[in-house]
């Protein structure tokens, strides 16, 4: 049985450096000599990894030449593949990028192997491991980079991984970016609120978020490119993190806010903007009478007691593209490298005083 392991798992390495495009189709692999040693392994132990990837067609025995990869291996059927998937939430968020995900896979007939990494580094590297032990043949991640000493090394050695990976939501902003990825343009999305909210008629605005989240730069990026660009005012920013945020703070705010002439908002999420309507509706404010507020992420925007107009990542459109792209790379490991950006929609609710009809296709 533990030679059987053995050479399983060796044969899953081998299958996965072909599929990732390491050994291209006509490429000549190893001797199986120079595997052995390589793997440290025994030469048994290699011959019958090899004897199941000519089985399986990805590889050709020619007599007196050596083993090369043959043009079956850029077919691989998508029936055959085992998806890897780490997500750092399973509760908020990721649900419907995971819905995407399974939709995509489902239809193409392969496997999902997914673990919930909690934001931890630790857990995210050790759900790694299990998956590349698995011999899954691909990965689609949400990768923690806040807390990371160095982003772009984690970005550069997730790419560099022995199986084709996809990123979720993530990437880098800054320098060059070697990953394939599949992100929302959250910096889109902050234009796009200010915008709706000038189209309204609204010239001050302020911009409440949450900190130590990957949404935050991008979004503040897009609403303070949209203030200059469209002539408006804002008030300071507030930015606190997520589990400090409480109705004192959102009280706070308001009081600071009404006394600025400031009559519309953005607020950085859901649960957030909730206590900002709260808050308005005690200090006196009507919304959107007196405050308009757009809330970004449209997890339970339309539960608050005004139902609130927000900007709404395409989540499940993102898990199917992301999957789709992954697949597509198991059939050809020399496709160019996709970097894809989905821009968010507006879906319109009572809290901004717009008529509704403005909705997103997520």
């Amino acid at each position: 049985m533990r030679a059987e392991l053995k050479f399983q798992r060796l044969a899953a390495q081998i299958r996965a450096e072909i599929r990732s495009g390491h050994w291209p189709v006509g490429a000549k692999l190893p001797t199986e000599q120079e595997l052995a040693r390589i793997h440290d392994v025994s030469l048994t132990t290699v011959r019958r990894a090899v004897d199941e990837l000519v089985d399986e067609r990805l590889v050709l025995r020619r007599q007196g030449a050596g083993t090369f990869v043959v043009e079956h291996a850029l077919a691989v059927p998508n029936q055959a593949a085992l998806v890897g998937v780490i997500v750092p939430d399973t509760a908020l968020y990721f649900p419907r990028v995971l819905e995407g995900i399974e939709e995509t896979l489902t239809a193409a007939g392969a496997r999902l192997m997914l673990a919930c990494s909690r934001y931890e580094p630790s857990e995210e590297d050790s759900a790694l491991e299990r998956m590349l032990d698995s011999g899954v043949d691909g990965l689609l991640i949400v990768p923690t980079l806040i807390g990371r000493g160095d982003p772009a090394a984690e970005v550069g050695r997730l790419a560099a991984l022995p199986v084709p990976v996809v990123l979720m939501e993530r990437g880098l902003d800054e320098g060059d970016d070697p990953s394939e990825h599949v992100r929302t343009d959250h910096e889109a999305g902050g234009y796009a609120a200010v915008r709706h909210l000038a189209a309204l008629g609204h010239t001050r605005l302020a911009l409440l978020t949450r900190s130590g989240n990957p949404t935050q730069p991008p979004l503040v990026r897009g609403f303070t490119g949209a203030v200059a660009a469209l002539g408006l005012a804002a008030a300071e920013p507030f930015a606190a993190p997520q589990g400090e945020w409480n109705p004192r703070i959102a009280t706070d705010n308001i009081r600071r806010l009404a006394a600025e002439g400031v009559t519309a908002i953005v607020c950085f999420g859901d649960r957030e903007a909730t206590l900002m309507l709260s808050a308005a509706r005690r200090h006196g404010l009507a919304v959107p009478g007196d405050l308009a507020i757009v809330a970004y992420d449209d997890e339970i925007a339309d539960l608050a007691e005004v139902p609130l107009t927000a900007v709404s990542p395409p989540k499940r459109h993102l898990g199917r593209q992301a999957a789709e792209l992954l697949l597509r790379r198991l059939r050809e490991p020399n496709l160019p490298l996709h970097q894809v950006r989905l821009r968010p929609g507006i879906v319109v609710r009572r809290s901004c005083g717009a008529s509704s009809g403005e909705t997103t296709s997520d």
